[in-house]
């Protein structure tokens, strides 16, 4: 489907082909592409820099995959269960290629999922938790603009010079998807607001705040309660404006909203917890060991270090490759050395014993001095 954009406040106008390419009848859309697009940006950045969490970038490999598969599946789950219309099929429930995913579901399920494989790779949680929460903020900056090729997550009718208007957004407008405010009326023919923008931007932006503040940080898990409180903050304003919001049942209340408003309140309370606790303290950071078994054979003999989190990527690096060199080389056959008290010297056979016809050191040392004489005239 080709949607013509205008944006008539700026003077701007677009042709947009949901379809990026076709192979053998299978259509691949621009949505897809552009979301993949976020998603690989993203594990750039983390791979990157997982070293500066103390994250080993090859352990991270799985908890990324199945964190990933789990993020598109629950997104999926999240929008069928409080979609406003109902599926004739299950192949169209589970088919995304027409859109229908919830940012939100994505969020619970790889951090929830991801959180587990975490926990099964040994990688430390709340590192981890920090470091993909910057990469979310990638991947939903970038991924929003797939809702702009497809002509949804659109908002009301605005007059503001950038308000939006297509036959896409027409049509749905004129649809009984449509989920208003109460008491809020809209003209499909009118120009809206190009909600996905927002969310793009503010995405973007509060990605590099959080990138610039990071190494400032001061317990694990205080940039992840950022991004939540960055992110709440912002789609609960956002959501406000849509006109395709999912609702919790028949009470009229936007399931997004609700869930930022509870992400927002609880993040802000850790936060301010988690900032009281550390105060004073500075932030040390475990460097990633790359071969966990043998650290864990080795027990005494191996200790991982561990650098300031205000540390340089480049001093990060060379830390970490220096201390797994330490531990590839350790040779774990060698017995450990105890210290061992110094013993006692033992007393050689004979020494302190008085030779034949010498008085004992004791008897002569406590012999009086006339007695001592008399003995000796006696002898003479």
């Amino acid at each position: 489907m080709v949607y013509h954009v205008q944006f008539p406040g700026l003077g701007l106008e677009f042709t947009l082909d949901r379809v990026a390419l076709s192979i053998g009848g299978f259509n691949i859309y621009w949505y897809g592409v552009i979301i993949a697009a976020g998603m690989l940006l993203a594990l750039l950045y983390a791979f990157r820099n997982a070293v500066d969490f103390g994250i080993d970038s090859d352990r991270l490999v799985d908890v990324v995959a199945i964190g990933t598969v789990m993020a598109i599946v629950c997104a999926r789950v999240y929008y069928v269960a409080m979609a406003p219309f109902e599926y004739d099929s299950i192949w169209e429930m589970i088919d995304i290629r027409l859109g229908g995913i919830a940012i939100y579901g994505a969020v619970i399920g790889a951090f929830v999922f991801g959180g587990l494989a975490a926990k099964w790779r040994k990688i430390p949680l709340l590192p981890l938790f920090d470091l993909v929460a910057l990469g979310f903020l990638i991947g939903q900056g970038i991924g929003r603009w797939g809702n702009f090729v497809n002509q949804e997550a659109f908002g009301t009718n605005t007059t503001l010079p950038w308000g939006m208007y297509s036959e896409g957004t027409e049509a749905y407008l004129r649809s009984v998807q449509v989920t208003l405010p109460e008491g809020m009326t809209i003209d499909p023919t009118l120009p809206v607001h190009p909600t996905f923008l927002y969310e793009s931007i503010w995405c973007l932006v509060g990605f590099v705040v959080l990138a610039l503040y990071v190494k400032h940080r001061r317990f694990h898990g205080q940039i992840f309660l950022l991004y939540a409180i960055w992110y709440g903050l912002g789609r609960f304003w956002i959501e406000g404006l849509r006109t395709d919001a999912l609702l919790i049942g028949n009470t009229g209340l936007r399931a997004s909203q609700i869930v930022a408003f509870v992400s927002v309140a609880a993040a802000f309370l850790l936060l301010v917890s988690g900032l009281r606790r550390s105060a004073g303290k500075p932030l040390m950071v475990t460097l990633a060991v790359s071969d966990i078994a043998k650290q864990d054979k080795a027990g005494s003999r191996f200790t991982a270090d561990a650098l300031p989190a205000r540390a340089p990527h480049g001093e990060f690096v060379a830390a970490t490759q220096a201390m797994n060199a330490r531990l590839a080389a350790l040779d774990l056959d060698m017995p450990e050395i105890e210290e061992l008290e110094d013993p006692e010297p033992e007393m050689q056979p004979g020494a302190g014993e008085p030779a034949a016809g010498e008085p004992a050191p004791e008897e002569t040392a406590g012999t009086p001095a006339p007695e001592r004489e008399e003995a000796a005239d006696e002898s003479e």
